[in-house]
């Protein structure tokens, strides 16, 4: 009786397993999904060792760290974006953990007027210009963002470095990977994205003729 009664239980932690791993698949997003996977690892992992069923222990055991690791990631990001939010600058470092480092020489520039919109930039040193606007950006500003939430196919202004700058560039994919992580990096964008269009279309005065700046002509 005992013996067909631990057979249960071990049944039951076999279709909790399964159940955890099918509801992976109806998240959206991936705070959940992790959680639901090292649930389901570590349901699996004793269902596995208690039939001794090896194969599956082992795979168990490789895919639980590996989901440790990614849910902390994931806690990583969402903290560094919650300290962003409760500033007046938002920091957007965590780009260069997955954007391209571009090491660029003053006077050289990161996109020119005409240019494909291809990336967006993150300053991680020196100084660069958006020329046609006459708007000076320093370390930790974002740039070509704008162009990157349009559908212009090309960039409307030069960007260039006014002293020896680092930048990171990431493209449309890793956007969408960061944004999937957590919808919060994309909302800090849109954040920095809409006080830039606000801030440009209050102050055209500013500015001289050439470099007047209106919303409908700010993508980058």
């Amino acid at each position: 009786m005992d013996q067909i009664t631990n057979l249960n239980w071990i049944e039951a932690i076999g279709w909790l397993a399964s159940l955890l791993t099918i509801a992976t698949y109806s998240v959206g997003t991936m705070l959940p999904l992790r959680l639901l996977a090292i649930a389901s690892s570590v349901c699996f992992a004793a269902y596995a060792l208690a039939l001794q069923l090896w194969p599956l222990l082992a795979m168990e055991l490789i895919l639980l760290p590996i989901n440790l690791y990614r849910f902390w990631q994931v806690l990583s990001l969402r903290g560094k974006l919650r300290n962003a939010s409760g500033s007046e600058q938002s920091d957007f470092s965590l780009i260069k953990a997955y954007g391209k480092r571009q090491r660029i020489k003053a006077g050289s520039v990161v996109f020119q007027r005409g240019d494909p919109v291809d990336q967006l930039y993150y300053i991680s040193k020196g100084q660069v210009r958006i020329e046609e606007f006459g708007i000076d950006l320093a370390r930790n500003d974002v740039f070509g963002e704008i162009a990157f939430f349009t559908d212009a196919a090309k960039r409307t202004a030069t960007a260039r470095c006014t002293e020896d700058s680092e930048v990171y560039g990431i493209t449309e994919k890793q956007f969408m990977r960061l944004q999937f992580e957590d919808p919060g990096f994309g909302l800090a964008i849109m954040r920095q994205m809409t006080r830039r269009l606000i801030d440009n279309a209050g102050t055209p005065q500013m500015m001289g003729p050439t470099n007047a700046v209106s919303a409908h002509s700010m993508p980058i």
